[in-house]
């Protein structure tokens, strides 16, 4: 029910008030006094108030200003209710917060078209807000899908660009290490030529799973690179422990099974990792540590696939400049998850 707020220190005025809305099929609410009508306004949160201009202790206009500060976000209409008719009282009135104006005594007719007004106006208010809200939901939806993946949900290309450039230069004020990891589905071409696209985007969503598991931290981020390309991001991780990592992910990857008979390292399908950190300086770009982590990951490949390699590994023309892939491949072994895998060598 429509529930209002009637404040009145002249007990008949108010009596009468409260008669009219009961006509109208309100619900009334009544105060004597200003301190008494914020006590009622915060308890029974009313659809409607009217308020008397003139009242001993806290005056009317006195009253709705807390009552607008009470009630930011949300508006309340509100009535004042006087025996003067002086033009500066409006003026006042509607500066503390006002929306109307009836003098007394009340007039059931015009008040009763008064309140129709400001109801109208206060349900067209709550629609507004309603598809405001909305709106702003959608956006947000839009906002996240905007950097997300939409195969695997890992977080995008663009997502983990923007959060590497941000973690990057938080490390770089406060001398913290932070590393990435690169990683590639070896020999997935030959997955799709053997089982088809369908099992295919299912292996990656498998992988995406797989990697998702590793970043256990609120910083950490993984991400679809890109094709059958993925990413960490890892704060506060030095590239020993960014190696690590890497290494839990390759064998988490392993332990999924995922049969590849088109693979030339194992019975299963498997991934080259690829780690670099630092304590980024003034010189330090995110792209850098890209770079670097990739010239990791082509390394692994070129010894082999299957494997986790850290920048800190490479030789110095290794570092400098990596070299294509090479063509040929090192025989197929079997996989044998229960034996245990040092960082740098292959999983067999």
């Amino acid at each position: 029910m429509y529930k209002v707020l009637v404040a009145d220190d002249a007990r008949v005025m108010r009596f009468a008030t409260i008669r009219i809305l009961k006509k109208l099929g309100l619900e009334p609410v009544e105060a004597e006094d200003g301190l008494q009508a914020l006590e009622i306004f915060d308890r029974e949160k009313p659809d409607l108030v009217l308020i008397d201009v003139q009242m001993p202790g806290l005056d009317g206009l006195e009253v709705v200003r807390r009552i607008r500060q009470l009630s930011s976000e949300h508006w309340v209409p509100v009535i004042f209710l006087t025996s003067m008719e002086d033009e500066a009282d409006y003026t006042r009135g509607i500066e503390a917060g006002g929306d109307d104006y009836l003098t007394k005594p009340v007039s059931p007719v015009v008040l009763e078209a008064k309140i129709r007004a400001l109801r109208r106006l206060d349900d067209m208010r709550r629609e507004l807000m309603a598809v405001t809200l909305e709106l702003r939901e959608a956006n947000e939806r839009l906002g996240r899908l905007s950097q997300q993946d939409g195969l695997t949900g890992l977080a995008n290309r663009r997502r983990f660009d923007l959060d590497l450039m941000r973690e990057v230069g938080r490390a770089r004020r406060e001398r913290r290490p932070i590393s990435v990891v690169v990683a590639d589905v070896d020999y997935f071409k030959s997955f799709n030529d053997t089982y088809g696209h369908p099992a295919g985007d299912e292996c990656l969503r498998r992988v995406a799973s797989a990697l998702r598991a590793v970043c256990r931290r609120p910083g950490d981020l993984a991400a679809r690179y890109g094709g059958e390309e993925f990413a960490l991001i890892l704060p506060d991780t030095t590239e020993e422990s960014a190696l690590a990592r890497a290494v839990e992910a390759m064998r988490a990857v392993a332990a999924l099974e995922v049969e590849h008979r088109g693979s030339k390292v194992a019975r299963y399908v498997t991934m080259s990792f690829g780690a670099a950190g630092c304590i980024p300086d003034a010189g330090t770009v995110a792209d850098m540590l890209v770079d670097r982590a990739d010239r990791a990951l082509y390394a692994a490949k070129r010894s082999g696939r299957n494997l986790a390699m850290a920048f800190s590994e490479l030789s110095p023309p290794e570092a400098a400049r990596p070299e294509a892939v090479a063509p040929d491949r090192p025989p197929a072994v079997d996989l044998d998850l229960d034996e245990p895998s040092a960082p740098g060598t292959l999983l067999h």
